[in-house]
């Protein structure tokens, strides 16, 4: 049996195995399909100050290996969230990280103010990705001193013991400047990464498939892109709690992350066909590990950072005997014999 439990912050979870915000609804929808308590986390959407009925259809485009979506942060607002939805996931068992969002770092303030303190909130994800009404329809997670401001401005509105985790955009010059901003501005952890911006035409209408044009790419497209970034963020901030989110589909794939740094995986484009996929996942990750004779989940963290093991390390070298001094070959006697006749 593998030890699967993880640490974010100060809170432990029984497992790694999370839902990527926005992917698993109010966790009812999931609910029909399993214990939403057999998840290490269920991360919601991203909760604002007041609802919204996020852009008009059409939002959501298949792509090659995922999905484009432009959804416009649809949600009933906090107060409804907190009437509403995270009762119903408490009695539930779940393990609540709530994703929170805004137009300015006051609302996010705001809406920390109201949550931090909040019973059944197990900890906080801050989606910076979220566009910045002050700076021109830009996202705060561009910009390190943006995004710091909005970690900042949660961190003081949210109980100590509750862990604030900074969810970061890919479309940025340098993750790793991004993160580290995060993290000296109090954040307790990181999600890498969010959605990539992406595009798709309707060669029907010819026109963008989505009402907002462009919109966020999700599913196995982007794997290659978050590993590198949570590989990236993790050789720069080692002791740092990442959860690795583009593209989980298999036990596999959440190894992939685990190797690369995260100590916890989002699972979110893949529930829309299989909304069964978390506990899956989990089950294959212990098989995964098993299988690598690893009996804890910790031990397999940012493995893919160290020095490669040599091969013939386990082999005991064979005893090398110093070749014996080169000497000159014994004279034949008759060489000897011609040695001593005097010459004529």
């Amino acid at each position: 049996m593998v030890n699967l439990t993880t640490r974010l912050g100060g809170v432990e979870l029984p497992n790694p195995v999370m839902t990527a915000a926005g992917c698993g609804g109010s966790g009812r929808e999931l609910a029909q399909f399993f214990d939403l308590a057999k998840l290490g986390a269920f991360v919601t959407t991203s909760v604002m100050m007041r609802p919204r009925a996020g852009r008009p259809i059409p939002r959501v485009a298949e792509t090659p290996s995922g999905m484009l979506t432009s959804m416009g942060l649809p949600g009933p607002g906090v107060d409804t969230f907190l009437a509403r939805d995270l009762p119903w996931l408490a009695e539930q068992g779940a393990r609540t990280i709530v994703s929170v969002a805004g137009n300015s770092a006051e609302e996010y303030a705001a809406v920390a103010r109201r949550l931090g303190d909040a019973p059944g909130v197990t900890a906080l994800e801050v989606n910076v990705a979220c566009p910045n009404a002050e700076d021109r329809g830009l996202m705060f997670g561009s910009h390190p001193g943006a995004a710091a401001e909005v970690v900042r401005a949660v961190r003081a509105h949210t109980r100590r013991d509750v862990p604030v985790l900074a969810k970061l955009s890919p479309d940025v010059a340098d993750i790793v400047t991004v993160a580290l901003a995060c993290v000296d501005a109090g954040a307790d952890g990181l999600s890498l990464i969010n959605t990539t911006v992406g595009l798709t035409i309707d060669t029907g209408t010819m026109r963008p498939a989505l009402t907002g044009v462009s919109g966020g790419l999700s599913g196995p497209a982007i794997r290659p892109i978050a590993l590198r970034c949570v590989y990236e963020v993790h050789a720069a901030l080692p002791d740092t709690p990442i959860v690795g989110v583009g593209g989980v589909a298999t036990g596999l794939d959440a190894l992939e992350f685990i190797l690369a740094g995260a100590c916890a995986v989002g699972v979110g484009t893949t529930l829309f066909h299989d909304p069964s996929a978390g506990p899956r996942i989990a089950r294959e990750l212990e098989d995964a590990l098993a299988e690598r004779r690893m009996e804890r989940l910790s031990d397999a963290v940012g493995l893919a950072h160290r020095p490669p093991v040599n091969a013939l390390a386990g082999l005991v070298p064979r005893q090398i005997r110093p070749e014996p001094p080169a000497t000159s070959h014994p004279k034949s006697d008759k060489a000897e014999d011609n040695a001593k006749e005097p010459k004529p």
